[in-house]
């Protein structure tokens, strides 16, 4: 763990960069237009949870250098968890599910896609693993991580039924449901066994995470007794 304030601060400004270039890039904002319909996808409102994130990490950071703390750049280590499992999904979904439903049709290789769907989580992930201090996430914590994501379902599923629409599809019927694994239209109650997957896997990966904490301290400890 890096407990270097300096370090971490240029690790945050730079991710807080990369990550808000990526949102704004795959908005248009660079081509001169904004297109905000792509707020209406978990993978833009997970990486606007993390851009957050790392703002507040650094002004928290940058407090830390003013007041001389050396001794940890820990800040905020239970959201920083639960936002990096719920951003993960965004990385795990895209590249295992989409990517093979896209192929050939979707620009896979640009900034844009590159940074929402990889890098910005990598990041989020990088941060939690460099600068948190063991034992710092609390059990109900891995829970925790599903009010987001079941949030966003429960939204975007209401505004669907109501009548948003997202796209025109092929066939020319609309598509009501931002994701074909929860498109109530198309797959039926087969949604519910994606939700219910997404959900274990949230869960899953949050309680590596628990463990992975309480196991570091545990081996901190150990080392301390034996010096």
């Amino acid at each position: 763990m890096i407990k270097s304030n300096l370090i971490a601060l240029i690790f945050r400004a730079a991710a807080f960069i990369i990550a808000a270039a990526g949102l704004f890039d795959l908005m248009g904002a660079f081509q001169g237009r904004i297109y905000t319909g792509v707020l209406y996808y978990y993978t833009a409102q997970s990486n606007i949870f993390a851009i957050v994130l790392f703002g507040i990490l650094i002004v928290k950071t940058f407090n830390g250098i003013r007041g001389k703390n050396n001794s940890s750049a820990c800040y905020f280590p239970r959201l920083l968890m639960i936002c990096t499992v719920d951003i993960l999904l965004t990385f795990v979904v895209f590249w295992i599910l989409l990517v093979p439903q896209l192929a050939g049709s979707f620009p896979l290789w640009t900034f844009s896609n590159l940074a929402v769907h990889a890098i910005t989580p990598l990041l989020c992930l990088a941060d939690y693993l460099l600068f948190t201090e063991p034992r710092r996430i609390k059990y109900r914590d891995v829970y925790y991580v599903t009010i987001f994501p079941l949030c966003y379902v429960v939204i975007s599923s209401i505004l669907g039924l109501a009548g948003h629409v997202y796209a025109i599809a092929a066939d020319g019927q609309p598509v009501r449901f931002p994701y074909f694994f929860f498109d109530f239209d198309r797959i039926g109650l087969w949604s519910l066994v994606y939700i219910g997957g997404m959900i274990l896997f949230f869960l899953v990966i949050s309680h590596v995470f628990y463990y992975i904490s309480h196991r570091n301290r545990s081996i901190n400890n150990s080392k301390q007794l034996n010096n």
